[in-house]
């Protein structure tokens, strides 16, 4: 088991902001996270697991616990059939790249998305009309120390939600159904989704995608844009103006910028549409007022 104190956290997340970690573990099999979760027990301190960091936002004074990271290290991925079994460090687009050769449609959505299969799952991320909730059998999990495996429906899905929210469980490997299809026909699909994301979306900025939960009934963007709010930075933390959805980080952005610009957003929108904004990425370690304001 890998421990390295004093991590830069800004290297592991898509912000590129956040202070060290404590203590930070890659992993690269069950054994090692049943080790990582024994040394925080020893060290009496909080566990935080995180994939590649794509839709976090840590604190600039860091973290003063451990972080396990289940990414690259952890990132098997095999099909059978029309099945596609793959452990949750594997890359998004690299399980939706191995559906594609494969010839088996179904996660074409996934093939932009930055994050982990395990980040994905956790938080059922979706996009252009797609969920992972649409594709996903079952789930290997830890729960404790125990492992447990749940079905589509035992996993409580919904947006943005699953049952790995509600219990702490650590995700280490699901099953995906998906459905043949003709490989030049998922090829383009994909490369017109890719094609669309780097029209409509900010891709040369450090961000964790979308900022925001979709309020029912709204969309985030289009709220904050007619909030005036396009453009509107605090430090280098800015709203993009080619996507008001996402907060970007023009280059020298700290956490704290990004977090009181969050904030700016939702008490602007509140003020006008009487709509409540909640983030959609994750908080880790301390920020100004964050228990009253979230």
């Amino acid at each position: 088991m890998e421990v390295r104190e004093f991590e830069p956290m800004n290297l592991h997340t898509t912000f590129r902001t956040g202070g060290p970690a404590r203590w930070f573990c890659p992993v690269s099999s069950v054994s090692e996270i049943m080790d990582v979760i024994a040394f925080s027990k020893e060290k009496k301190t909080v566990l935080h697991v995180i994939g590649r960091g794509s839709n976090l936002l840590v604190s600039d004074k860091g973290i003063d616990g451990v972080v396990m990271e289940i990414s690259d290290l952890f990132h098997d991925i095999r099909v059978e059939g029309n099945h596609i079994i793959a452990r949750s460090g594997a890359a998004l687009t690299a399980v939706a790249a191995a559906a594609r050769d494969a010839g088996l449609s179904g996660m074409e959505f996934a093939a932009g998305i930055p994050g982990t299969l395990g980040g994905g799952i956790y938080m059922n991320a979706g996009a252009y009309g797609g969920e992972m909730k649409d594709i996903v059998t079952s789930v290997r999990v830890l729960q404790g120390l125990q492992l447990r495996e749940f079905s589509n429906e035992e996993m409580h899905f919904a947006y943005r939600h699953s049952r790995c929210n509600e219990e702490k469980l650590i995700i280490l490997e699901a099953t995906l159904s998906l459905t043949p299809g003709d490989r030049d026909e998922i090829s383009a699909r994909m490369r017109e989704l890719n094609a669309k994301r780097r029209e409509k979306q900010p891709l040369e900025y450090p961000s964790a995608g979308s900022t925001f939960k979709r309020p029912e009934g709204y969309f985030a963007g289009k709220l904050i844009q007619d909030a005036g709010l396009s453009g509107y930075s605090v430090g280098d933390a800015q709203i993009s103006e080619k996507h008001c959805g996402f907060v970007i980080n023009r280059g020298h952005a700290t956490s704290e910028d990004i977090y009181r610009l969050m904030m700016h957003v939702i008490a602007k929108v509140k003020q006008e549409f009487g709509v409540r904004m909640e983030p959609e990425v994750r908080l880790l370690g301390e920020f100004p007022e964050k228990e009253q304001t979230l």
